[in-house]
């Protein structure tokens, strides 16, 4: 049982003289399994099955992101045969349970600070793949495997296909005449972690990549698990790239053209979260993300639906999928999803 020996493992790293007691945590939607270990301190420890994880790249990401002067977690100890690690422990308290309206401006300032922070650094050999075409393309295709025939029992036609397949050249077309920074790939409230005196802290980061320089500012303010509203997300996208300007991430660029980068890498990301959710459920038996769908529908349709190259996808989503999906336990009207009461 990997548990036992993850918890003997743990043990001897820390020189116990037995095996450290591990209590279960929320994992994140990969393959991992966390533990928080009886230690002083408190570390958190890791199940990172070799095959499907890649513990080694983990341990030289947080190295080199923590060399750069992002928190992400100190990794005290590692056996990366074995897939078990050993790391400091950042708590319990993740963005998205302190934001509300009066918190939020002062909360967004830190982190997109430490964004910055992310995107100044440099590349290192291959330890970040580049975030191209052919990526953000399979990215995109599981939304008509996953969510409409596997979730919704929906069978696209070849026109159908054609219509998905010239949203997704739209967007790809955008993604790459960006700048291209370090990308997190997942910079959202449950990945951001706050502890008092301290910079966020970063986890879930072994996907970053080499990509857009929209991708995590997006994957933030137009976050899959909270809603502001649009006026207020376009002023802190617009004030993020005047401070990238500054700092020399950014060359100067419209206003319209920065949007317009920044609402159509939402939907790339967006499409692919369509398809991943519902993934995640009937491949991955974690069911604890559909009732997120509704959101994520929002901001999909409402982007799709202001330029005009994208309304054919607004329109298809409308009327061959959405009469599907309001039949599922999971949705809730999507046109009020993320208000807040």
């Amino acid at each position: 049982m990997r548990r036992q020996a993850l918890a003997q493992w743990a043990g001897q790293a820390l020189r116990t003289g037995g095996e450290l007691a591990l209590r279960p945590l929320a994992g994140d939607a990969g393959f991992r399994r966390y533990f928080r270990a009886a230690s002083q301190p408190s570390l958190i420890a890791v199940d990172s099955p070799q095959a499907r994880t890649n513990p080694a790249r983990f341990v030289a990401l947080a190295d080199y992101l923590r060399r750069h002067g992002i928190h992400t977690p100190m990794v005290v100890a590692a056996d990366v045969e074995q897939g078990f690690m050993l790391l400091e422990d950042l708590g319990d308290t993740q963005l998205l349970s302190e934001l509300n309206g009066d918190s939020v401006d002062g909360l967004y300032g830190e982190v997109l600070n430490e964004l910055l922070c992310l995107q100044q650094i440099p590349p290192a050999g291959d330890l970040f793949p580049p975030y191209n075409r052919e990526l953000l393309l399979a990215e995109m295709r599981i939304l008509p495997e996953w969510l409409a025939q596997k979730l919704l029992g929906y069978q696209l036609d070849e026109r159908e296909r054609q219509l998905l397949e010239n949203t997704y050249a739209l967007l790809l077309d955008s993604a790459v005449e960006q700048p291209q920074v370090l990308v997190h790939r997942d910079y959202h409230s449950r990945n951001l972690m706050l502890r008092d005196g301290e910079r966020p802290g970063v986890v879930d980061f072994q996907d970053a990549v080499w990509g857009p320089v929209t991708y995590d500012l997006v994957s933030l303010l137009r976050d899959c698990y909270v809603r502001w509203p649009r006026d207020r997300v376009e002023r802190w996208a617009l004030s993020y790239a005047a401070t990238a300007e500054a700092a020399g991430i950014l060359a100067p660029v419209a206003p319209e053209t920065f949007l317009r980068w920044f609402d159509w890498m939402g939907l790339q990301r967006h499409i692919k979260v369509l398809g991943l959710f519902p993934r995640l459920y009937l491949r991955d038996g974690k069911a604890g993300y559909l009732p997120d769908l509704p959101l994520v529908i929002r901001y999909a349709l409402e982007v799709a639906g202001r330029y005009p190259e994208l309304k054919p996808f607004a329109d298809w989503f409308r009327s061959a999928l959405l009469p599907l999906a309001e039949r599922q336990d999971w949705y809730r009207d999507y046109r009020r999803a993320g208000e807040r009461s």
